[in-house]
């Protein structure tokens, strides 16, 4: 598990997220989980292609900005 932050540009404002980045296995499918002021948000799994997509929302960020996210981390992630 890697844990470090991110920050996405949105409309002229950078957000800082934090992202724990679980080793993938059968029984835990979310890969990135997505923290905000040490909140779940959301987090994201990866398709046959190595592209995220959002796995869990918690409804606190809206889905462009997660969107945004994954993006960011399909650019970021250790090991991508």
């Amino acid at each position: 598990m890697d844990r470090f932050t991110i920050e996405v540009n949105n409309d002229g404002a950078t957000y800082s997220f934090d992202v724990v980045d679980f080793a993938m296995d059968e029984e835990y499918r979310c890969k990135f989980e997505i923290y905000k002021e040490d909140q779940f948000i959301a987090s994201f799994e990866p398709d046959s292609r190595g592209f995220l997509h959002i796995c869990k929302n918690t409804g606190r960020v809206d889905e462009p900005m997660l969107h945004l996210i994954a993006d960011k981390l399909e650019g970021a992630a250790p090991g991508h």
